[in-house]
């Protein structure tokens, strides 16, 4: 069912693609830039260049603002919530090349909830675009790409204390596409096929493994690993094929047979990569690629918890829903919302 929020309390709005809600667009309005549930859908938080965040409890079908976030000196391009094992924490990133980690505070009483500013990041001199937490497995770590053509990775370590009792954040940077980086995406932390080797008698445990995705304004796509040993991410491959600005990319959360990655560019397509369970990621070659086209430009894919559903967000105020299918291997839209 998709549920529509018109009083949304922000200038702006638009649709993310990987939340359940609808956001209605306001006419005369500024614009909103993103739209996320956190983990039991029971908390929405949306973005604006009205430089602020609005944060939506969400009751069945009756929802209401509970807190309006403001830190930013520039319009809000995205946010993110971590993965309940560490709170409820929520990252947002910003034209003014900054990275805030907001915290809940649990209410007393007939207190209000409220969000509190725990920390600020400023390790970008330029905007960054889009940022999202690791899977649980890698600990806490929210990945952060700018127009700077850099990745930050920023690190929750709870067991280096600080003065006050509280965990400290570790942070790593690293140049990814030289004239802009647009979008990061965390990979699996095992990739597919991992799961069954670790069934099989003999086989040891499957470490887990820091993987990235980064989508930039030189028309590629890449992909990086951590390397315990330096202490950063090495280059895995790039996969090539769009021929404009990449915008958005999408690593499916998927640990069953095969590997997918999706990312979505200005040249109205978006790309699928396919790797067959057992191949190595860094080979290029290994990755195969289906095209959809489209009549418009696409900003955003994501893919279902699951892994197997691709939302793709275009220019034409559009949200389609594709499957892989069965038969073939092809992929097709089998549903479509519109504002």
């Amino acid at each position: 069912m998709t549920q529509v929020i018109s009083q949304h309390g922000h200038d702006d709005m638009i649709v993310r693609p990987s939340t359940v809600q609808y956001l209605r667009k306001s006419p005369n309005k500024a614009s909103q830039h993103d739209a996320v549930l956190d983990y039991y859908g029971r908390r929405l938080a949306t973005c604006s260049s009205d430089k602020t965040i609005k944060i939506f409890e969400i009751e069945g079908d009756n929802h209401k603002i509970i807190d309006s976030l403001r830190g930013h000196e520039g319009a809000v391009w995205s946010i993110s919530w971590a993965h309940p094992k560490y709170g409820p924490i929520l990252a947002s990133s910003s034209y003014d090349g900054k990275v805030i980690i907001w915290r809940e505070t649990t209410p007393s009483g007939s207190s209000p909830h409220t969000y509190t500013r725990l920390i600020d990041f400023a390790l970008h001199s330029a905007s960054v675009n889009l940022i999202c937490w690791s899977p649980h497995e890698l600990g806490a770590l929210l990945a952060c790409a700018s127009s700077d053509g850099c990745v930050s990775v920023l690190s929750f370590n709870d067991s280096a204390a600080n003065a006050s009792g509280q965990g400290a954040w570790d942070t790593t940077v690293f140049a990814t596409h030289e004239i802009g980086c647009n979008a990061v995406s965390w990979g699996p932390s095992m990739l597919p096929g991992s799961l069954e080797k670790a069934q099989t008698p003999g086989q040891g445990q499957q470490e887990a493994v820091r993987r990235l995705a980064t989508a930039g304004s030189d028309c590629l796509v890449k992909l990086w690993e951590f390397n315990a040993a330096a202490g950063g991410y090495n280059q895995l491959c790039t996969l090539q094929g769009h021929t404009d600005w990449v915008r958005d990319v999408a690593w499916s959360p998927s640990l069953l047979g095969k590997s997918y990655i999706a990312s979505a560019s200005q040249d109205k397509t978006v790309r699928i990569w396919t790797l067959a369970a057992g191949l190595e990621p860094g080979d290029a070659g290994n990755w195969q690629c289906q095209v959809l086209s489209f009549e418009c430009v696409i900003w955003r894919v994501s893919w279902s918890l699951s892994g197997n559903v691709l939302a793709v967000s275009g220019g034409d105020n559009r949200v389609g829903l594709w499957k892989e299918r069965v038969r073939d291997g092809g992929w097709e839209c089998v549903k479509t919302l519109e504002d």
